[in-house]
């Protein structure tokens, strides 16, 4: 990322802001108090203090519940995203404020913030907005996204799985249980659209954190319904186990085709000296009686101040291990000027991870 680079400057600005004054503009919204008011704050806030922020001035500049100011909403809204694509077109932020205002003015009329929404995450994404309704009108949203969840928009078809995940990044928390949503997702994991599908993947990736069964268990039904394509819904069952593949988990291992009990032996040794702001340079070798997929991780335990460890996984190679064995070589960086993550010479211990069981593992000391 470039030096000095803002998200929050890039995403939330004056241009931004004159844009979507411009969207409301009529006889009885007056676009240049509203743009000032915004400036006023707008430069000393966070991103998420400025979506908030945004919110605000729109509920002052219009005033009302729900019902009086939905047809403003609607009527300033652009088209939608071009629906001939298919992913990563999440939309333009400056929308986000307009999710939190439906929110802060429509929780008492849920049906018509849910028709509103609907709108709305066609621009941008509704996932943060939907919540407080998830909390308290579980039943009405969740009624909706069984029809959301044949919409013909894919934005409103991501919305069903990305609006309940258990896990939302920047996402209030719900208070569904963590099977509540899967009926949604049944119908959703057949979707055509990658957009869509990677949600119900990242949704799954939430759930294993706390019930790896559960999501085990999904899709082992999805396997047997047929209801997606076998290269999709292969890509979305890696993508759903990533993170019990990390963690080693037998029964993701086995469900993604790699045997944690494989009759495999594995060695690792270490080339020269590691050093803060040079590398670790390191070889593993993997040998077998016969033909064996193999996953293999290595995982670093740093040392970090007041003698604590912290330990890292990272992918090192997915491959075959044939008549001859296998090696494998891998240089990782140890970046002395990170910022989110200070190393600290002394000991520390590299581990090599095949099909989620650490089979090899030695010491080595870091130098300053």
């Amino acid at each position: 990322m470039a030096s000095g680079f803002s998200m929050k400057d890039q995403l939330f600005n004056a241009e931004k802001v004159r844009y979507l004054a411009g969207l409301f503009a009529s006889d009885s919204f007056d676009e240049d108090a509203f743009q000032a008011r915004v400036m006023s704050r707008l430069l000393e806030l966070e991103l998420k203090g400025r979506m908030s922020w945004i919110a605000d001035c729109l509920a002052e500049a219009i005033p009302g519940q729900l019902p009086d100011v939905a047809p403003a909403i609607l009527a300033a809204l652009p088209p939608p995203l071009d629906p001939n694509l298919n992913d990563d077109d999440f939309g333009d932020f400056i929308f986000a404020p307009l999710g939190e205002w439906v929110a802060e003015v429509g929780i008492d009329h849920p049906d018509l913030a849910l028709d509103v929404l609907a709108e709305l995450t066609q621009r941008f994404s509704m996932e943060w907005a939907i919540r407080p309704f998830l909390n308290r009108h579980p039943q009405v949203v969740l009624a909706r996204m069984t029809l959301w969840a044949s919409h013909d928009s894919y934005h409103v078809r991501r919305l069903v799985s990305e609006g309940t995940r258990p896990r939302l990044p920047w996402g209030m928390a719900v208070g569904l249980s963590l099977d509540d949503p899967l009926p949604l997702l049944d119908q959703l994991h057949g979707d055509q659209t990658r957009y869509v599908t990677r949600s119900v993947a990242n949704h799954l990736n939430d759930i294993a954190k706390k019930d790896p069964d559960l999501v085990l268990a999904r899709l082992a039904q999805w396997q047997a319904l047929g209801a997606q394509e076998t290269p999709e819904l292969g890509w979305m069952t890696s993508h759903a186990l990533r993170g019990l593949v990390k963690a080693g988990h037998p029964g993701a291992m086995a469900m993604l085709g790699f045997d944690p009990d494989a009759d495999i032996s594995v060695t690792v040794g270490i080339d020269g000296a590691a050093r803060i702001g040079g590398a670790l340079e390191f070889e593993v070798g993997i040998a077998g009686a016969g033909e064996a997929p193999v996953l293999v991780d290595y995982i670093i335990h740093f040392q970090r101040p007041g003698g604590k460890t912290s330990a890292k996984v990272h992918k090192l190679k997915q491959a075959v291990v044939k008549e001859g064995g296998l090696t494998l070589r891998k240089r990782h960086k140890l970046k002395g000027d990170a910022t989110t993550f200070k190393l600290v010479p002394g000991a520390h211990l590299l581990q090599v991870q095949v099909n989620g069981r650490v089979r090899a593992e030695t010491e080595f000391d870091l130098l300053g």
